[in-house]
This record gives C-alpha cells, structure tokens and sequence, in this order.
C-alpha cells in the first residue's frame, strides 16, 4: 500500500484515538476529521499554530511516520523519527559500524555510477546531449577520486534549464532554487525514514562527514533519487511557474514525490517503496551477504 503524505499548513490541533490521527480545527469551523495513522507515511507540519498532542507523536514514530516540520518561511528545518528499527537493530549497527573503507568507496562508486547515469537520462529526456555524463558514470573508480560527481554536477546544472533560464545552483539562490531545496528535504526525510526501517543508522555515512549532520547516511543514499526531484521541478520551470515564489500549489507538486513511479530491473514501484528496497539491499552489504546497493534507473 502507498503511504499516504499528508501537510498541515493551516492552525490545528492533531491527536491520537483508536490509532487514528484526529485532526481538529480552531473554533470547531469544521467537524474533526480522521486518518488511519499505519496509512501515512510522511506528515509535514508548516504552520506555526498547529499543536500536536504527544500521545500522537508517539503513535506517529511508532509507526514510522517522518514528522517534518518547518520554520516561519514553511521551509522544512527538523525531522523526528524512531530510534527502534527492528529487532536485529544493535547487530545492524555493528555491522554498519565496522564497514571497511574499501567497502565505503565501493559503496560510493555504485551510487555515484547511479546519480550521474539518473542525471545523464533526464538531459536525454529533455534532448539535451549528455553522451558525456553517460560515459563519466562508467568511469567513476572506487570512491571517485576523479571527482566525476563534480564535472556531471556543474554540466548538469549548467544545462538542465537552459531552454528557460540561466540558472546557478545555490541553496540561498533565486528561484527555482528553493523549489529544489523543498523537494530534497522531502526527499531526504523518506530515505532517513527508510534507513531506521531497515535498522541502519541514518547518522553515520560512507562519504558524507559531518560533526553536526544527523543524516549523513541519507545524504548519500538520495543523491541517485535526486534527478526525480529534479523532473518535477523542471515541469514546473517549463509552465513558468519558477518565476513565483515557492507557494501551496508548488509544494503540492513536489509533495506527490514518494508515489511517483521509479524502476529498477524487475520492477516499478512508487519511490516511497523504491528507497525501502534500497536500504534493505544497502543494509545487506554491511552485513556482507551483498555487494550491490540496489538502485533505481531513469
């Protein structure tokens, strides 16, 4: 079953009764309504007048909902999630823990392979020659020390919009910057999501270092998944809508990310279900029954 997303970015009250969400409203301007919480599986909190009982957030994170919420601009700024992800969680940990750096790079090299091949395809898509990006992605060695993500990244970038915009990539850049910005975020929370499911410890990556990063693991994880954001954001480009702020009807549309469709060899799943498959196979090679993250390809 597709999990479901669900954004509140109105003032209101969410509780917990019968395992289900209860969504309340100020002034009783509507009657309460429900939903299953074993249906969610993302639930973004951007107004800064919701309340939310703690009975509800237990339920949420036990049922391993990405609780986002958001800062005054409705940007996604924390994360909470369980600390329970099975009951061989200590034996994962110790196994991710213990993995050896060749294994790291190797690990890096596969995933690296897959973002620019992803990247590759979606100038492809859009008729742009990325016969170069193609081969780079067969060229990436072992922990990339040619640095392959670099060249993709800054021929990607420079080429990707260019039948609508001169863009630059930057966090704190013009639109449509921030509509990027929204779909990682989003992105991110569902493979840190997916991580814990899979009883890995979403802090601790295989080439993302940092001291004050609680998610560096899922840092690496999504950059293949990057270029599904990417898509949607190019569409919204093409309609001209990069010229708006980011607004409810973009973040509507970045917001459909986990059912949009992803493929992998033997199958298509939503993408909410396709980062699962990629944790668990990523979960297998720590534990060294595999070698081979297990990837989607556009």
């Amino acid at each position: 079953m597709i999990k479901r997303t669900l954004v509140f970015s109105n003032p209101t009250y969410l509780s917990h009764r019968n395992s289900q969400l209860v969504i309340s409203f100020p002034e009783k301007e509507k009657d309460d309504r429900t939903v299953p919480i074993e249906d969610i599986g993302v639930l973004v909190l951007e107004s800064q007048q919701i309340t939310i009982s703690h009975g509800c957030i237990a339920a949420l994170v036990e049922n391993n909902v990405a609780l986002i919420s958001c800062d005054s601009s409705h940007m996604p700024t924390g994360l909470l999630l369980p600390l329970d992800g099975g009951h061989t969680q200590a034996e994962r940990f110790r196994y991710q823990i213990e993995a050896s750096l060749p294994l790291k790079k190797q690990l890096w090299q596969q995933t690296i392979q897959q973002k620019i091949y992803n990247q590759a395809s979606v100038l492809n898509e859009l008729g742009i020659h990325a016969d170069n990006m193609f081969r780079w992605s067969k060229s990436v060695k072992s922990g990339d020390p040619d640095n392959y993500e670099g060249r993709a990244a800054a021929y990607y970038w420079q080429n990707i919009f260019s039948e609508h915009l001169q863009f630059n990539r930057h966090r704190a850049g013009v639109p449509p910057n921030s509509f990027l910005n929204y779909g990682y975020a989003i992105l991110r929370a569902i493979v840190a999501r997916s991580l814990v499911s899979s009883g890995l410890l979403p802090t601790l990556g295989i080439f993302h270092r940092n001291k004050y990063n609680a998610y560096c693991l899922a840092d690496d994880i999504m950059e293949p998944y990057r270029p599904f954001v990417d898509r949607i954001v190019y569409k919204l480009v093409a309609e001209g809508t990069y010229l708006e702020e980011l607004n409810t009807e973009i973040k509507t549309r970045l917001l459909l990310l986990p059912q949009v469709n992803v493929v992998f060899d033997d199958m298509t799943s939503p993408l909410l279900i396709g980062v699962s498959r990629t944790t668990a196979s990523l979960a297998r090679c720590f534990e060294g029954t595999s070698r081979k993250i297990n990837y989607p390809t556009i």
